[in-house]
């Protein structure tokens, strides 16, 4: 006999299949192959049946009932309350001490996999200062040293290079001009932000600027009293962002993503060594070349030159 519609899904045809097997005298094989379906099949239909009877024979989801390693609720709200701070998956698995993977995965099953979904969304956060110097915006990338190939190239995780550390690169941009120096350091320890700090002042002092203020994130090197110290003897006010709000320091975050794109991702590098040496070659087209949206199509460099005209004026 045909069977009408996909055995394994439609109740009829498991009821039939059943009825064979309980009522006509059908071996289970002999049900099994008029369903079109395994023997080891129409056994669990017919177990379903004598246990709960007719509602035994309907679809069933395939959600286990029961996830042994599934994340606590309370834990769960937990990943939430920070996500609304506007942590990343990493900084919540770190302070939580829970895998990045677990986080990123609740995240998803919540709907706050993108930080786009939080509500209300910040206003935009803008502001220029009108004197080069007034204000310069430093930050820190970590950048994972080059063992081989990357999957950034190749696409495939499976050929990251894991335990060769990291590389940190500091990064300076003025404000008023985007004039930015960059270093690719081997910490991001206080002594090495301070070393970075005197060197970028040099930097900016060589091209007329005259550095008075900085702002940096709340990392420990830049809440030390080293630093502190090393501010006030250059005589630099420090400007710390608000906890949670990178946004404030947005130009320094824009600045790393113009960076990895152009530089750090745009070519395949076979050492660390050989990447940090192309790094002068794209900061130099950086202030000079490349226009700036929010400097009207401007290079930096270009920018500087205004501004020097206009107070000369």
């Amino acid at each position: 006999m045909e069977l009408h519609g996909n055995a394994r899904t439609c109740p009829h045809s498991r009821r039939l299949a059943i009825r064979r097997v309980e009522e006509q005298g059908w071996t289970l094989a002999q049900a099994a192959a008029a369903a079109g379906v395994s023997v080891r099949t129409v056994s669990k239909w017919r177990r379903r049946f004598r246990l709960e009877g007719e509602p035994g024979l309907h679809d069933r989801s395939s959600i286990a009932e029961l996830i042994p390693h599934r994340t606590s609720e309370e834990r769960v709200q937990m990943i939430a309350r920070l996500r609304r701070l506007r942590m990343t998956a990493a900084e919540i698995a770190e302070v939580l001490g829970m895998p990045a993977s677990t986080v990123s995965a609740v995240l998803t099953r919540i709907g706050l996999g993108r930080l786009s979904r939080l509500e209300p969304v910040e206003p935009a956060n803008r502001y220029q200062r009108q004197r080069a110097g007034e204000l310069v915006h430093i930050d820190v990338k970590k950048l994972g040293r080059i063992g081989r190939i990357g999957h950034r190239v190749n696409g495939d995780r499976r050929t990251r290079s894991r335990g060769i550390g990291w590389g940190y690169v500091h990064v300076a941009v003025d404000d008023a001009t985007r004039i930015a120096y960059v270093e690719v350091l081997e910490d991001e320890k206080a002594v090495t932000a301070i070393g970075f700090l005197r060197r970028a002042r040099a930097f900016y002092a060589h091209r007329g600027i005259h550095v008075e203020a900085v702002m940096t994130d709340n990392g420990s090197a830049y809440v030390a009293t080293v630093h502190a110290l090393a501010c006030h003897g250059l005589r630099i006010r420090h400007l710390r962002t608000q906890p949670y709000r990178p946004r404030t320091n947005g130009k320094a975050e824009r600045l790393i993503r113009t960076m990895l794109g152009g530089w750090a991702y745009a070519a395949t590098y076979p050492t660390s060594t050989q990447r940090r040496q192309a790094l002068p070659g794209w900061l130099d087209y950086y202030n000079h070349q490349r226009p700036h949206g929010s400097l009207s199509r401007q290079t930096p460099h270009q920018r500087l030159a205004q501004l020097k005209q206009e107070q000369a004026a």
